[in-house]
Parts: structure tokens; C-alpha cells; sequence
């Protein structure tokens, strides 16, 4: 499963690259849109089919197996002086997230008030950064794996941490796109291990849905935050209330 995964995660930046969408894929094996969704969700494309549409991409299957060579040796994270060099230019910091979104660069001028000129600057920056590969026409080819992650406790983390939590926590969380649990457990720490493997799994599956969406066009996507957190933590209310040596 972890292979098809690959494969058909592969497909889906192959297919963004070139500009074509699940109709265009569903049009080629004369099947709805609908049903092409459900062959990317449930990960049950035959091999014939697969084949169509890496005619589609004019390519081989054996490219796309070579794509995820590629892909296996993409970049995890940052260096530390890295990260911080992004975390110390607003614009920087705002072009590489959208650039890890997969947006192109008519879509970043479109969407923020930056000039293509500019743009194109805090591109080449990434470029020298490795983060992405700024190639003719200024397209932009990722070289962040898909499980790419900021370092922890490192630059950019820090700069949300400081500059984003209390703007993110200012909502009601009472909107059909919104939701905040706030459980309260008395755990072993054992279990807590299972849970943060849990949440690692759930962290995967974001990861994955944020690129089965990045074939859609901009106007169909918004920007989605999740905060994931688990901790031995108890509300510092509480605290004056212990026993002594508790």
C-alpha cells in the first residue's frame, strides 16, 4: 500500500505540473470526475488505467516509477541557519509557504500584493536554498519530500509559535470548517506513546489529502491549519492547590 501511495501521490504532482485536472484524467478513461476521485481515494487504479493516464502525461509508467526515486531522496528539513533566514523575511516566509502548498507564481502574484519581479527574486532564494528549482518560464519544481516538516523547536516553529497562536485561537470554533477538542485524560506513559504515534498517523493523512488537492485549481482550495498536541500538562490553576511533594 505504501507503494501505490507513492505512485499515485507522484501522479497527482505529475498531473499538477502539466496543468491537468481530474476531469482531464476522468475524460481519458471515460469516466466521471467523480469516479476519478474515488480511484485516487481508495488507491485502486488498475494497472491498464494507469497506464492511460501516464499516456495522458505523455510518459511511461517506469518514468513514474523513477519520479519516486526522486522523491525518496528529497529534502526532510532545513538546516537551523536555514529556517532562520526564512523566518527573518515576512515575504520570504509567505512565499515559501505558498510554494509548499503548490501554488505557481501567477497564483502568489494573483493572491498577495507582490510584484512578479519581487516574486521572482524570493524564488530564486529558495532555489539557492534547495527548497524548490525555479526552471524556464519561472515554474517551480518542489524539492521538499512530501513529508517535509519545519524542525522542531527550530526558527520557523518559534516565529508561530509566537507571532500566529493567539491569532489562531481567536475564534469561536463554531463554523462548518472549524473544530477544537480539548480532552483531559490521566494517562500511562505508555499510552501516551500509542497516542502520539496516533497523532503522527493523523499529521501522514493531512499531508496526503493536501496533495490529493493540490490538482485542483487555486479558487477550489483555502488555506487549512491543524494544531496537533498532546503533553503531561495540567492547568496552572491547579497547581497552588498540590499537596506538598506532589
Amino acid at each position: 500500500m505504501a507503494q501505490t501511495t507513492a505512485i499515485l501521490t507522484t501522479l497527482k504532482k505529475r498531473l499538477k505540473a502539466q496543468g491537468l485536472t481530474y476531469s482531464d484524467v476522468a475524460d481519458s478513461l471515460n469516466l466521471t470526475e467523480a469516479s476519478v476521485k474515488r480511484l485516487f481515494a481508495q488507491k485502486s487504479f488498475s494497472l491498464q488505467r494507469l497506464d492511460k493516464v501516464c499516456h495522458l502525461l505523455d510518459m511511461e509508467i517506469s518514468d513514474l516509477l523513477r519520479g519516486i526515486s526522486e522523491e525518496n531522496a528529497r529534502l526532510l528539513e532545513l538546516a537551523e541557519e536555514q529556517e532562520a533566514e526564512i523566518a527573518g523575511d515576512i515575504t520570504l516566509l509567505l512565499v515559501t509557504v505558498c510554494v509548499l502548498n503548490r501554488w505557481t507564481l501567477p497564483e502568489i502574484i494573483g493572491h498577495y500584493d507582490i510584484s512578479e519581479t519581487e516574486c521572482i527574486r524570493y524564488l530564486a532564494r529558495l532555489d539557492r536554498l534547495r527548497i524548490i528549482e525555479l526552471l524556464p518560464a519561472n515554474r517551480i519544481k518542489l524539492l521538499v519530500a512530501p513529508n517535509f516538516q519545519w524542525r522542531e523547536n527550530g526558527p520557523i516553529q518559534g516565529f508561530f509559535q509566537s507571532r500566529v497562536e493567539s491569532d489562531f485561537f481567536n475564534s469561536r470554533f463554531d463554523k462548518s470548517t472549524e473544530k477544537l477538542v480539548v480532552l483531559n485524560g490521566m494517562f500511562a506513559d505508555e499510552s501516551i506513546l500509542i497516542f502520539k504515534r496516533k497523532l503522527d498517523k493523523l499529521a501522514q493523512e493531512f499531508n496526503e489529502l493536501n496533495d490529493d488537492d493540490a490538482i485542483m485549481e487555486l479558487e477550489h482550495r483555502h488555506g487549512t491549519t491543524l494544531v496537533l498536541a498532546i503533553r503531561q500538562w495540567e492547568y496552572g490553576l491547579f497547581t497552588g492547590l498540590r499537596r506538598s511533594g506532589k
